[in-house]
């Protein structure tokens, strides 16, 4: 049995417990249970006191999520591992958690991805500031002092397993002087307002070819959108930046899925990192076509799965399920023929645009080309997708290829 003494001293006693709980930890991830139990009971049943537990608790979580900014990670990105690795109970701690960091530096000082991470989360404050935290979030979830230290020895051993991602956005206190007046292309709000409610049309109507011709407006009114911010700052002194954002999926089928995300990426003048192994996409564009690449990326995925599921699930004549294969199949065919036809409605709006254009969005390939180089220094594996079934292929471009889509002042018509 392990015996954590009390040193009639608040702030020592606090040490103390942050010691026990990292021990804990390793033996967790060690899985030596029976030690993490004893552990557990100590931190419960010991002499140190249920305030100086608390406080060493959310002391620790703090620490780790701050190696975990200063490696790249972001609010959303910890949730998305969270969610995906841990019971329910670790959901509402980690926002938490995320929200009493982010609570301790001034606004300013936060980049504003931080704050519209923070926003899509719902990560404020709502514990009384003057009583632990801990005890307050245990209550409020119904949790015993037991099942809540485990849910926090779980959290944190996750924390530890995680490696390093390419830096994007600083961490909390990273935003200092002139710097951050200049973060990124300014978004027309009111034309994403309009881009928005095309594709919400796009996805709750029943009919495909409506759905198609809805996210065909849309991208069309993203490319022109595009062009007007490109010429609007092409008399400017400012060379073009380029950012990068994550787009998390869902399983199954995640590495089709991050197929239809590099398709579209690439269709708006992105460039694309797959990570398989977590999960997500990394997005490298300019500002107002990464806002773009992520609203209508949103909207196919609800169209495509919708279309997917209703071919309902599928037998060889074997009776062995091909459901799986098929419908793997059918978001690569999707995909593809979604990446088709969102080049052809930018080709034929930049070609109205006009020549000037040409070396105004080369600039800004280049500002991808080296923010690229510079997260990925190192040299990428190329990946390719197999096709495993025809049937799912088939009806995969069909889903998207249902209507005639109009790009500018042309008929763009369906390749058969």
């Amino acid at each position: 049995m392990v015996k954590i003494a009390r040193m009639n001293d608040f702030s020592t006693d606090v040490d103390s417990a942050s010691v026990a709980v990292e021990t804990a930890v390793s033996h967790y991830l060690r899985r030596r249970h029976s030690d993490v139990n004893d552990l557990t009971h100590e931190l419960i049943a010991g002499p140190l006191g249920t305030r100086a537990v608390d406080a060493a608790v959310m002391r620790v979580i703090r620490e780790h999520l701050g190696q975990l900014w200063d490696q790249g990670w972001l609010p959303m990105d910890v949730y998305q591992m969270v969610r995906r690795k841990r019971p329910k109970s670790a959901h509402s701690l980690v926002v938490d958690a995320i929200a009493g960091y982010a609570a301790a530096y001034a606004a300013s000082t936060i980049h504003p991805r931080w704050h519209e991470q923070l926003a899509e989360l719902e990560a404020e404050p709502w514990w009384d500031q003057s009583r632990p935290h801990a005890s307050q979030w245990e209550q409020r979830h119904g949790l015993s002092r037991s099942s809540a230290l485990l849910t926090v020895i779980e959290l944190i051993a996750l924390f530890k397993t995680m490696g390093p991602l390419p830096v994007i956005v600083p961490p909390p206190g990273g935003l200092t002087g002139p710097e951050t007046h200049n973060l990124g292309s300014p978004v027309d709000e009111r034309i994403l307002g309009k881009i928005r409610a095309l594709l919400a049309k796009a996805e709750s109507t029943p009919f495909s070819e409506e759905a198609e011709a809805l996210s065909a407006k849309a991208q069309e009114l993203m490319t022109r959108h595009s062009i007007k911010r490109a010429m609007a700052g092409a008399g400017g002194s400012h060379e073009p930046a380029a950012s990068a954002r994550r787009i998390w999926l869902d399983s199954p089928y995640v590495t089709a899925k991050s197929f239809l995300v590099s398709s579209v990426a690439s269709a708006n003048r992105c460039r694309s990192v797959i990570y398989d192994g977590l999960g997500f996409v990394t997005v490298l564009g300019d500002d107002v076509d990464l806002e773009h690449v992520e609203l209508l990326i949103t909207s196919l995925m609800v169209q495509a799965t919708r279309a997917m599921l209703s071919s309902g699930p599928q037998v060889a004549s074997g009776g062995k399920s091909r459901t799986r294969s098929f419908r793997h199949s059918f978001l690569i065919a999707y995909a593809t023929r979604i990446g088709e036809r969102l080049r052809e409605i930018n080709r034929a709006s930049m070609e109205s645009a006009g020549a000037e254009l040409v070396p105004i969005f080369a600039r800004r390939r280049e500002a991808v080309d080296r923010l690229f180089a510079s997260l990925f220094p190192h040299r990428l594996a190329s990946r390719s997708v197999s096709v495993g079934n025809a049937a799912g292929y088939g009806a995969g471009r069909a889903a998207a290829d249902q209507a005639v889509l109009r790009a500018g002042r042309r008929e763009v018509s369906p390749r058969h």
